[in-house]
């Protein structure tokens, strides 16, 4: 009997189940969902698998589909009797579907022209499970390559934005004609099966469910109580996670919003404790945006989803240009802290910059503006609006692990970005005043 599985349950992926995560481009995603959703319903139905279909994200041109199920094989899919999971037939309809719509045929395996034509399949994989697809000194990817006669890459740079927000996501790219890349695919599907990644039963709480709340991408997970962890929780293990941004004196109205409305309504979207330090300033001076919340580490963070949507409007303009879209964004952290962004010898901040395209400074000593406290110093993240985010992502990710004292803690990470608006009227020029003793006093709006 399948195996079937109520797709809107509580109990989230678990260590045994099945998990793909495939990649669907933009402008094919209608035919996965269909009218109405029609197809996504049908797929589930004939197949018992979960299917999860994220909401596109600006800029990027690729949609992640979360396909999940138990690992019990029940489901028929060829001639010579073999079983697979539901989740493993779920896959290979999504596949043809999309590799059918490309080649504007239902019936393209035996066609001469067709299989002169180049097709592509794109998956997201953890780094914890690649290793098993690429063998020890590569000898599992390249009898792959040659059985298949399709091109297979392991790419670890340059990943789309609907990728995991750090590098611990590796993308898998196959191209070749159809009949090779779905016998690449099958292979490559197979092997993942047999050995799932330690981190999956995060997956659906990161990439499903998405929907679109206050202009912002979020997962519900954000917003309410974290339901896709069922383990008993000892409130000992729960820690306190806070970011402060330097907010310019001219974008603190924005920040607040008229009569609080903005500011409002993210304390109440992301569940962060958020407050604004300008009793200590001058009227022109920067001031500091201190957001805060109580967490436990398997939980996505109410404190990096606050910031994320409101670091724009605390964000400089990097430019001459009007035209230029270059933010800065400045973070103050604690000394103690900042080790952990750097790395040895330099490698973790050199491997941040190379990950997101962004100009990630750390200043110290007299070069820390004055409203910071002696044992702060400053992160300065330069780049365009995207680079940004993902650089400040990483900062508040990688401050927030250590928190935890969490060595694999930047794999459960955010697969959404907030919406960032084009407009920078809230963005003004960098400027800052060198460090004086300050302790910071809090003004809650």
């Amino acid at each position: 009997m399948a195996y079937t599985r109520n797709i809107y349950d509580n109990n989230g992926v678990g260590s045994e189940d099945i998990v793909y995560r495939y990649l669907c481009p933009l402008r094919k995603a209608g035919r996965i969902i269909g009218k109405g959703g029609e197809i996504a319903k049908q797929i589930r139905s004939e197949t018992n698998a979960s299917l999860r279909i994220n909401k596109a994200l600006p800029g990027c041109d690729e949609r992640v589909v979360t396909i999940y199920s138990t690992s019990e094989e029940t489901n028929h899919v060829e001639d010579d009797g073999e079983f697979v999971c539901p989740a493993f037939d779920a896959l290979f309809k999504v596949h043809d579907i999309i590799v059918a719509e490309e080649l504007d045929t239902d019936d393209y395996y035996d066609d001469d022209y067709n299989e002169k034509q180049t097709v592509t399949a794109r998956m997201l994989v953890p780094s914890d499970q690649i290793g098993c697809l690429i063998g020890k000194g590569g000898q599992v990817i390249q009898k792959l390559r040659n059985e298949t006669n399709a091109q297979i890459r392991v790419i670890n740079d340059n990943l789309p934005i609907c990728a995991l927000a750090l590098s611990h996501d590796e993308l898998l790219q196959i191209i070749g004609d159809p009949s090779a890349v779905r016998e690449a695919l099958y292979q490559i599907a197979s092997l993942l099966c047999d050995n799932p990644s330690r981190f999956q039963n995060h997956f659906l709480s990161s990439s499903s469910g998405l929907h679109q709340s206050g202009g912002m991408l979020m997962s519900p997970a954000l917003t309410s109580s974290h339901k896709n962890y069922s383990a008993s929780r000892d409130v000992a293990d729960a820690r306190e996670f806070s970011i402060c941004l330097i907010c310019p004196a001219e974008n603190v109205g924005g920040v607040i919003g008229k009569g609080g409305s903005f500011i409002n309504q993210i304390r109440q979207d992301s569940g962060a404790t958020i407050r604004v330090n300008t009793s200590e300033t001058d009227e022109d001076d920067d001031c500091i945006i201190f957001i805060s919340s109580t967490e436990f580490f398997e939980d996505q963070s109410r404190t990096v989803n606050a910031a994320l949507r409101l670091q724009t409007r605390c964000s400089e303009k990097v430019g001459k240009d009007s035209t230029d879209s270059a933010i800065s964004t400045r973070v103050l952290a604690p000394s103690s802290q900042v080790g952990c962004l750097i790395g040895k010898g330099g490698a973790t901040i050199s491997e941040m910059r190379s990950v997101t395209k962004a100009n990630i400074r750390i200043f110290q000593g007299e070069d820390v503006p004055r409203i910071a406290r002696e044992d702060e110093e400053m992160v300065q993240i330069t780049g365009s609006l995207d680079a940004a985010i993902k650089a400040l992502t990483q900062v508040m990710l990688r401050l927030r692990a250590n928190i935890f004292d969490m060595d694999r803690g930047l794999v459960l990470l955010p697969t959404f970005f907030p919406y960032i608006s084009q407009t920078t009227e809230t963005l003004s020029k960098p400027k800052h005043r060198k460090r004086e003793n300050h302790s910071h006093g809090f003004s809650h709006f």
